[in-house]
């Protein structure tokens, strides 16, 4: 599914961007603020539903405990009375529904943004070699990976799949020669030989893992040396994937630190992510109580998650998108915020909103009386 997305509506939203600007990242910044434009009705949903919850949640559990105590012994009556209540405040779950449909839509779109163009494709291909004597019994299943869109020019691009017509089990000392076909059965080679520069999309292969079980030559021909486990990989380059952006050297470029020298770009990308997410965040309680937990773990969680984007290998272009996304994000955060609540639900605002500023006046007029004790005169209770 998330496959289909990605080449029948993400993709061509690329092209016409890409057609209409020539450069991917452009491209990058447009297909991100269409597609959340196109979700803001759903991650609306889950806003509201998450703000209305965090008001009305101390008096629905409040509200809840009293009726499983009254109605201990009636489980129809207090179910009856629960469902009144889920009427009255929306169910907690409410806001989790827009957020599972949604969710295969960015999917896409993160698959998207790290395969071609922007990135070098990789197909892998996890092999098994049994000894002669065993490979006999073995009935050959044809093996196909998922198909990938490659780029081989800035407007045309194909559904390239990697084959393996005997299977993944071979025997020792056997061959087998990996085959790249589009989804029409067309091999690959054949439609690089009518693009310009069509040999720099060759994939490279190499053995990630059991270089001693088996080796793999660069036109894809596998030979089984002894029996175990081993790992062939294929890359194919990404068009885009050295090509620049404002700041960015390299929008396929992937890691914070790399062959010794730290990678700017990508350091200032991880950490527009997290001011951008810490944004996020703030503006979510926005005239809400106090939570001290909740202010924790709004300063906690941005430096956990922007900690370890800096070592997890994801793409420039991928981050690009995330700092984007959350900038949106932010955004519709603080129109959503403005919004005017139920009548009930802005009552029950009303009233924390006021219990807390009392108790933090008498907590002032407690710690001021404190301070202006002598030091012979005993503490006030």
């Amino acid at each position: 599914m998330i496959g289909y997305i990605s080449d029948n509506l993400l993709i061509p939203i690329l092209d016409f961007f890409y057609g209409l600007v020539p450069s991917y990242g452009l491209a990058i910044v447009a297909l991100t603020v269409v597609i959340r434009l196109a979700l803001f009705p759903l991650s609306a949903g889950s806003i509201r539903s998450a703000r209305r919850m965090r008001i009305a949640q101390p008096v629905m559990q409040k509200r809840q405990a009293e009726i499983k105590s009254r109605f201990a012994n009636n489980p129809q009556k207090q179910q009856e009375e629960l469902g009144k209540l889920m009427k009255e405040f929306g169910s907690p779950l409410a806001g989790c529904l827009p957020l599972l449909v949604q969710m295969p839509i960015l999917f896409a779109l993160f698959a998207t943004l790290r395969g071609s163009p922007f990135a070098d494709v990789p197909y892998t291909l996890n092999l098994k070699v049994l000894p002669a004597e065993q490979i006999a019994a073995v009935e050959p299943k044809p093996f196909n990976s998922a198909s990938h869109s490659i780029f081989i020019s800035e407007t045309n691009h194909v559904p390239v799949i990697a084959s393996l017509p005997g299977g993944t089990k071979l025997g020792e000392g056997e061959s087998a020669t990996i085959q790249l076909h589009t989804k029409s059965g067309e091999s690959f080679s054949n439609v690089l030989s009518g693009v310009e520069n069509g040999q720099t999309f060759l994939p490279t292969w190499s053995v990630t893992k059991g270089d001693s079980i088996v080796s793999v030559s660069q036109d894809g021909t596998i030979t089984a040396l002894a029996a175990g486990d081993a790992t062939v990989e294929g890359k194919i380059p990404g068009l885009a994937a050295r090509s620049g952006f404002l700041f960015i050297k390299a929008l396929g470029q992937v890691g914070f630190y790399t062959d010794g020298a730290i990678n700017w770009d990508i350091a200032i990308l991880v950490g527009a992510f997290g001011l951008s997410l810490f944004a996020s965040q703030l503006l979510s309680g926005m005239g809400m109580p106090a939570n001290p937990q909740q202010a924790t773990a709004n300063k906690i969680t941005p430096v956990m998650i922007t900690g370890m984007f800096l070592f997890f290998p994801l793409p420039a272009g991928v981050l690009l998108y995330m700092v984007i996304a959350n900038i949106f994000q932010a955004a519709q955060t603080f129109l959503l915020t403005r919004e005017t609540l139920p009548e009930n639900l802005q009552t029950i605002l009303d009233d924390q909103l006021r219990q807390q500023a009392s108790t933090a006046t008498a907590g002032a007029s407690g710690s001021a009386g404190q301070a202006g004790r002598l030091p012979f005169e005993p503490r006030s209770k």
